[in-house]
């Protein structure tokens, strides 16, 4: 598992944020209060930069984890962890000793409570005026339902997807490109 994950490490280090990456940076700064929800478990949206500046933390959830977090499985202890180079034995916590694993949600997981709030606590405030849906399959109920939800009553749900997903027929809008292709131009009109 550290070896499969590590070489994802270093395919991840040796990539570079895309335009959509880039755009989403340009929207936050145009936005009174912005949240970026993403299933991808990599640094590309905190390495997306624009003008010298890149999303805050508090603009971001990582809903699906990180993967580049080493924590431990048994107590609270987790680290960044930007390491690709191949281990020679499975690190242990440096607290208690417990095996360390990459800190990503695996499937059958529970995700993060406090990643979940966050969502929560921002749906919370009303409705948004602009959700984006960009490029996720929307297989999981909870993206479905704090897609939907984010756009309220009053909203707009934009779906950017090359191919059809369970939110299609819900959005005010779809474009049936990469968001890559998308979004930059969005960004310029936008503004």
């Amino acid at each position: 598992v550290w070896k499969w994950y590590h070489e994802r490490r270093a395919i991840i280090a040796a990539s570079n944020p895309n335009p959509a990456h880039v755009a989403l940076v340009a929207l936050a700064q145009h936005c009174r209060e912005f949240l970026l929800v993403t299933q991808n478990v990599d640094d590309l949206h905190e390495r997306a930069t624009v003008a010298g500046r890149s999303l805050s933390a508090s603009q971001l959830v990582h809903i699906h984890g990180e993967i580049f977090v080493t924590r431990c499985t048994r107590c609270d202890h987790s680290v960044a962890d930007h390491n690709s180079s191949p281990i020679q034995d499975v690190p242990r916590c440096p607290i208690c000793n417990s095996l360390m694993r990459p800190g990503v949600v695996w499937f059958d997981e529970e995700l993060d409570p406090n990643e979940e709030g966050r969502v929560r606590e921002f749906l919370a405030k009303g409705d948004c005026d602009v959700v984006l849906a960009i490029g996720t399959t929307a297989t999981f109920e909870y993206i479905q339902q704090w897609a939907v939800a984010g756009r309220g009553k009053n909203g707009w749900l934009v779906e950017i997807n090359p191919h059809e997903t369970i939110l299609s027929p819900k959005a005010d809008q779809v474009f049936r490109e990469r968001g890559a292709e998308v979004l930059p131009g969005l960004g310029q009109q936008a503004f």
